[in-house]
């Protein structure tokens, strides 16, 4: 490992068990697809657990039911491109998050069955993105809920003691959290390098990305405003917390 690497903030010193807790199919890749390309490349170990299926993300040309099955299936091509091990779903109806204590605890569950180094996750407080478009409600109940779980449940016994009664499932606190597309990030990775996976990947969400080639030129212009169209450069933001 160079010193440039370790000095990251992301340089681990050994492979991490990386959990991405997310609400939608394509939210992990459009929110840090870049990242965790980076991240797999580099040895760490990925896994997607989303909340929602997906199934009102499109047109009335289709039907609910065949959006489920259309975009669980991208999911898991695009989540290959990136080098990520597992896609779960957790099946709620698309639209439908509300951080309530079920969730929360549905969350816990993952959280101390998978028992990650590290989990990504997305902001709840913003309500409107950088391109002045309102949030989706989904993003930000799944960011609210998962950090809910996090602190203080995830790691306290007296929090939800039935998963250890009937489940075996030990308390577990992340090392860090890395919130994606945070209001005030903390953390800039450089992710040019990934940046081809990400494109290549999100050109899996066919059903999401309208024509590719307008999509691309959209997505490339994100380069940083000290590079060129010629020669760009991508970073991705997060605000990370470090809980141990």
């Amino acid at each position: 490992m160079s010193a440039d690497s370790q000095n990251a903030p992301d340089g681990w010193q050994k492979p991490q068990k990386i959990l991405v807790i997310l609400a939608h199919p394509d939210d992990p890749e459009f929110f840090c697809g870049a990242t965790l390309a980076r991240w797999a490349r580099a040895g760490h170990i990925v896994h997607y657990f989303l909340l929602t299926n997906g199934n009102k993300g499109g047109g009335p040309e289709v039907t609910s039911e065949e959006l489920c099955t259309i975009r669980k299936a991208e999911q898991l091509k695009a989540a290959a491109v990136l080098g990520v091990r597992s896609v779960r779903f957790l099946d709620l109806e698309d639209g439908t998050l509300v951080p309530c204590l079920e969730l929360r605890k549905e969350i816990v569950r993952i959280l101390r069955s998978e028992k990650p180094d590290i989990l990504v996750t997305c902001d709840p407080t913003m309500l409107y993105n950088w391109l002045g478009r309102v949030n989706h409600p989904d993003h930000r109940a799944a960011g609210q809920v998962v950090l809910d779980a996090v602190f203080p449940a995830a790691g306290n016994v007296h929090f939800f003691p039935e998963l250890i009664k009937d489940e075996g499932l030990q308390p577990h606190t992340p090392r860090e959290v890395w919130i994606s597309l945070a209001a005030n990030p903390t953390v800039s990775l450089d992710v040019t390098d990934t940046w081809d996976l990400k494109m290549k990947a999100l050109k899996e969400h066919r059903s999401q990305i309208g024509e590719p080639r307008a999509f691309e030129l959209r997505m490339r212009s994100r380069h940083t405003e000290d590079s060129t169209d010629e020669a760009p450069h991508f970073e991705e933001k997060f605000r990370v917390l470090k809980l141990q």
